[in-house]
């Protein structure tokens, strides 16, 4: 029998590569788990009401307050006038200071729909809304509500999606496809845009070119707000929210193609904002946060970006935008991740994904 050593040593250099490769890569898998916290029916936001009780919406029309600790609900009772059509419903809900703010597909009439945002003082019995905003014009649309909100001192910012108008993102006469930035009450800022020169510009708009940003967040550390974006067939990404700009939609398509195949624009040019992190192939972004908290430490200062369709939980690390570190810490094990959040007390990371509330917490 003739032995080919040189065919012995190809397969013990393979060996050697997938051995390396198995064992000193960073694998998150064995240094925390996932748990099922509660069954729900589409869970879409959230947000920590205290240590205890997260409030979620459900897309169909429900808010739930969840104990986290019993493992109990209670439905809240609410006035809200939606309309649960294709992406829209229930959207997304944020606390703070005893108050409630929810994004929502408001039913306008004639099948038409907007994303609208409404303001209630927490009851955990019935919460009674009022609209503080209403994305004009109302669309016959089931698409690209957007709908994620963040809080920044006494701003509100919100994400409107162009409802699947394409170049409607380009008009600032109009809100579908932009960043919305009113006070927390509603009432509009006087240092937007339109009172700095973009006379055109709807009052409420803070940066126009959007598609369907569904994470939007405000970093605890350097104060910017976040958000990241749902692209078309490719083109997904995370960027800062800048006041008066443009990020291109639908000039750029950000290196993504219509879904019939067809080309859109460039990635990028000059004259538009230029994302941090892009995405080709989509994977579906949805929710983001910047991490803060003591159970995972060592990610403090990282965004965590979910996504819809290859069920992943990112992290990226951006102090250092020419060079952008981006890690998968899990893949395929929840199903679609709407929505994140982190614990106020303990930094433990909560789920919405699939139709359940998940815990994701270190292994002792």
């Amino acid at each position: 029998m003739v032995v080919d050593q040189n065919s012995l040593k190809v397969k013990k250099y393979f060996l050697l590569i997938i051995f390396t490769l198995l064992f000193t890569s960073k694998s998150y898998s064995n240094s925390y788990s996932l748990t099922k916290i509660i069954e729900l029916d589409e869970p879409w936001g959230s947000s920590f009401i205290n240590k205890d009780e997260i409030i979620i919406t459900e897309k169909s029309g429900k808010i739930k307050i969840v104990n986290i600790n019993s493992k109990r609900f209670l439905e809240v009772k609410h006035n809200l006038n939606f309309l649960n059509v294709g992406q829209g419903g229930l959207l997304d809900i944020l606390y703070k200071d005893n108050s409630i703010w929810v994004s929502y597909s408001e039913d306008r009439g004639n099948s038409k729909t907007s994303t609208s945002i409404a303001k209630a003082k927490l009851d955990k019995t019935e919460l009674n809304f009022e609209n503080i905003f209403q994305a004009n014009p109302p669309i016959d649309s089931g698409y690209h509500f957007g709908s994620r909100l963040a809080i920044k001192g006494n701003y509100l910012f919100a994400s409107a999606g162009e409802r699947g108008q394409g170049m409607i993102a380009q008009d600032p006469t109009k809100h579908p496809g932009s960043i919305i930035r009113i006070h927390t009450d509603g009432s509009i800022p006087k240092d937007n845009p339109k009172f700095l020169g973009k006379l055109n510009w709807l009052p409420e708009i803070y940066q126009i070119g959007i598609r369907n940003p569904q994470g939007l967040t405000l970093s605890p550390f350097d104060q910017k707000i976040y958000l990241s974006n749902h692209g078309a067939k490719g083109g997904d990404w995370f960027g800062e929210a800048k006041k008066g700009e443009n990020y291109g939609w639908k000039i750029l398509g950000w290196g993504g193609t219509n879904y019939t195949g067809t080309k859109i624009g460039p990635k990028w040019k000059p004259g538009f904002t230029k994302a941090i992190q892009y995405w080709v192939p989509s994977i579906a972004a949805s929710a983001l946060t910047i991490y803060k908290g003591e159970e995972f430490k060592e990610w403090n200062g990282h965004a965590l970006v979910t996504s819809l369709k290859d069920k992943s939980l990112r992290k990226l690390i951006f102090n250092d935008l020419s060079n952008i570190n981006e890690e998968i810490i899990f893949k395929n094990k929840i199903g679609r991740i709407r929505d994140i959040q982190v614990h106020p007390d303990n930094g433990k990371i909560y789920f919405l994904a699939g139709d359940n509330l998940w815990l994701m917490m270190k292994n002792n």
